[in-house]
């Protein structure tokens, strides 16, 4: 078997449940004077009550101690002017480019701001030369946008795009005024078995795609191991697809506005064990965009900016699955979540609404634990606690989420920025459900999360 990754251990036993020292990781992580992980920074929530959930919050210290040396906290709010993105789906007919338009257009549309004050753009594309034979589409999403700006394509796998905010936050942060960040993804024109062939480029070509694994796989793989180690079956993950599902019922932009239960997702087609058919996000056309201003051009230009970025982070991790020290654990998630929490000034217990990256049912269990809002092997039962639902105590994927609101890889990470930012402006179509939400948080990661980008967004109270 190709796969060799380490038993999840704890001071060298394959134990069911990691040490204190374990959860809070090998490489340095932010922490109190006492040596724990997570520690109140502000007022906010108070502890969770519900089963599993993590009763810490991020410390927040003057100096971080990262991975190399030490960072200062100094940063700005960078408030999202507008967003726009195009109904997720099949649109065999369009180009990505065309979609990106359509997605700019919304957005500059929702900002009120006008396309020649753009000084920068940065556009996440992932299987743009495999679809389309199109590389360079940084200028193109730009000429596409009508926007005379340099222009940067990012590519991070299903991050690509979560890294293009990214970029535009820390532009803004260096002095920029205007900076538009978004992604396309154009799939639908492949086969299935192209399609599954270009995404495996986003795992390691030598020593993973060649031994014949694919997405499905890996993380199939990652789930049966976490049933080993954790429990739960897979009727808890069909509780996840039938949330997203449910969620996705009334969003015009969701690809499938179709209502799942159980039983249906446990007699679905069986795609790798344990995996179904509705496990598994769908292939996707699609493209989003969002405007983000400083916020001295937000009050010069009298702009209605109700939500900010206030925290952004970035996390890498071992390339190949195998080379891990886990395969239950997203160490890159955790680094991208501890980073963009210190920066906001919060901590899990804060955060009222998530938008996480569910590209497989086992994938939301893993970006919940890895984001701090459950330990180790608990989250799994969270949707079927009810704890994850619209009406539970941290609502997640409220737009449906990949597994119903789809999956255009370039696209996701504005598109949850997007689905967020309207949640907590109120004009979302699910935003009665949180209609007190004033902190909510995006997890966009990219392969078996190698990389992952996290952002925290603030509304004003």
């Amino acid at each position: 078997m190709f796969v060799r990754a380490k038993p999840y251990t704890a001071n060298g036993t394959d134990n069911s449940r990691p040490s204190p020292d374990h959860v809070c990781g090998s490489r340095p992580r932010i922490q109190n004077s006492s040596g724990g992980c997570f520690q109140a920074a502000r007022g906010g929530h108070q502890p969770r009550a519900t089963p599993g959930l993590r009763g810490r919050r991020a410390a927040v210290n003057l100096w971080l101690r990262f991975d190399r040396g030490s960072w200062r906290v100094d940063v700005t709010d960078v408030p999202v002017a507008g967003v726009g993105m195009t109904p997720f789906g099949r649109h065999a007919e369009r180009t990505g480019r065309d979609l990106f338009a359509e997605a700019a257009t919304r957005a500059f549309d929702d900002a009120g701001v006008d396309r020649e004050a753009v000084e920068e753009v940065f556009f996440g594309n992932f299987m743009g030369e495999f679809a389309e034979t199109q590389g360079h589409q940084g200028p193109l999403a730009a000429e596409m946008a009508g926007v005379d700006a340099p222009a940067t394509r990012l590519e991070s796998a299903c991050a690509s795009s979560g890294a293009a905010i990214r970029y535009g936050v820390e532009r803004i942060r260096g002095g920029a005024d205007v900076v538009l960040v978004g992604g396309a993804e154009r799939m639908n024109n492949l086969s299935t078995a192209d399609t599954t062939e270009a995404l495996a480029a986003a795992a390691d070509a030598l020593w993973e795609s060649r031994a014949g694994m694919t997405f499905p796989g890996a993380y199939a793989l990652m789930a049966n191991r976490y049933f080993e180690l954790f429990g739960g079956d897979r009727e808890d993950l069909a509780h996840i697809s039938v949330k997203n599902h449910a969620n996705a019922l009334e969003n015009d932009l969701a690809q499938y506005q179709r209502a799942l239960t159980v039983e249906d997702v446990l007699g679905a087609t069986q795609i790798s064990s344990p995996f179904g058919l509705y496990d598994c996000s769908p292939i996707s056309d699609g493209a989003s965009a969002a405007v983000l201003v400083s916020e001295s051009y937000a009050e010069t230009h009298g702009l209605d900016t109700p939500v900010r970025i206030t925290g952004t982070g970035q996390g890498s991790d071992r390339f190949a699955l195998q080379d891990r020290e886990s395969m239950v654990s997203t160490p890159a998630a955790e680094r991208a979540g501890e980073r963009a929490f210190a920066q906001a000034d919060i901590g899990p217990n804060d955060v009222d609404v998530a938008e996480v990256h569910d590209c497989f049912t086992i994938a939301e269990v893993l970006a919940l634990e890895a984001l701090g809002f459950y330990e180790p092997g608990t989250a799994i039962g969270a949707a079927r606690r009810g704890e994850t639902t619209a009406d539970g105590d941290l609502p997640v994927n409220l737009s449906g989420g990949l597994k119903a609101k789809g999956h255009p890889v370039g696209a996701t990470g504005c598109a949850q920025l997007s689905e967020l930012t309207k949640l907590l402006r109120g004009d979302h179509v699910n935003s009665d459900v949180v209609s007190d939400a004033t902190v909510g948080v995006t997890h966009n990661a990219g392969g078996t999360v190698a990389s992952c980008v996290v952002h925290v967004l603030e509304a004003d109270g």
